[in-house]
């Protein structure tokens, strides 16, 4: 019976749905683009003062939530992190690290920043350009998405949803993905995945709009609304760290769920929904 049963499943046809619209697909790509870009020269600018505050202002004789340095110690220059009290050895990595075959006192590593040596006005016309790609990009995508109903529809949890939290968490990490007709529609955790980053994204807009001069002239009570200057920097670090964590997450997942599936189902809207086991 379970030969036959498996012999069935094999021979029927698959069914393939159109998942992703072009609005859909075109904004991912966009926004995928321009994170990428960000994350890069923001590390680069980052290292200016690799060291993040909670206030309006800070300086070397502050104590910082996050410091990523180079101290000199009897066993030489080592790299060093430290969040709060706690400190850890980083070297070659974070704080003291080899650019071009030298050891060189550098928050990130150069093969992480965007460009890979130091140049701070560089640095920041990259992170700027790309910034305003993904503020018109995501608003582009809001709009469309809120029009054509696809936030409310696709994006925004049921109730039904929200009761089949659990059982979804469970399913994910037992690494069983969601088949059948399940796999037509994003599930709970894929939902709430998207609205936390949509919120990290306007985060990240908002606390870097409040550390520009110009808006702080325009705006002055942006910086204080966010705690700060400084608070504002921190939320922007940490908002983008998020980011980062989201896309190995999602990554992970796709490469899981069936890498070339999801990835065609992306770029060319086309998506085989995946066989009910039985």
């Amino acid at each position: 019976m379970n030969v036959n049963a498996d012999t069935a499943q094999r021979q029927a046809p698959r069914e393939v749905i159109y998942r992703h619209r072009l609005a859909v697909r075109l904004t991912h790509w966009i926004n995928a683009l321009a994170l990428f870009f960000l994350l890069g020269s923001g590390l680069n600018i980052f290292n200016a003062h690799p060291q993040l505050y909670w206030g309006a202002k800070g300086d070397e004789y502050d104590k910082p939530l996050l410091a990523i340095q180079a101290v000199d110690t009897d066993g030489g220059t080592k790299g060093v992190t430290s969040i709060g009290s706690w400190h850890f050895n980083t070297t070659g990595v974070l704080g003291w690290s080899k650019v071009e075959g030298v050891d060189t006192a550098r928050g990130w590593p150069s093969w992480l920043t965007i460009p890979s040596f130091h140049d701070l006005a560089d640095a920041r016309h990259w992170h700027f350009l790309f910034a305003w790609i993904l503020a018109f990009n995501s608003a582009a995508y809001l709009a469309w998405g809120l029009t054509k109903r696809h936030l409310q529809r696709d994006i925004w949890p049921t109730r039904a949803d929200l009761r089949s939290f659990i059982p979804s968490v469970v399913a994910h990490l037992k690494l069983q993905h969601p088949t059948g007709d399940a796999a037509k529609r994003y599930n709970i955790l894929q939902r709430l995945a998207y609205l936390g980053v949509l919120a990290l994204i306007g985060l990240m807009i908002v606390s870097g709009l409040s550390m520009s001069p110009g808006l702080d002239a325009f705006a002055p009570w942006l910086p204080d609304l966010l705690g700060g200057r400084q608070s504002a920097r921190t939320l922007h670090f940490f908002s983008a760290s998020l980011i980062v964590l989201f896309v190995f997450v999602h990554v992970g997942e796709v490469i899981l769920a069936g890498p070339l599936n999801e990835l065609r189902s992306m770029l060319t809207g086309w998506f085989t929904v995946p066989q009910e086991h039985k």
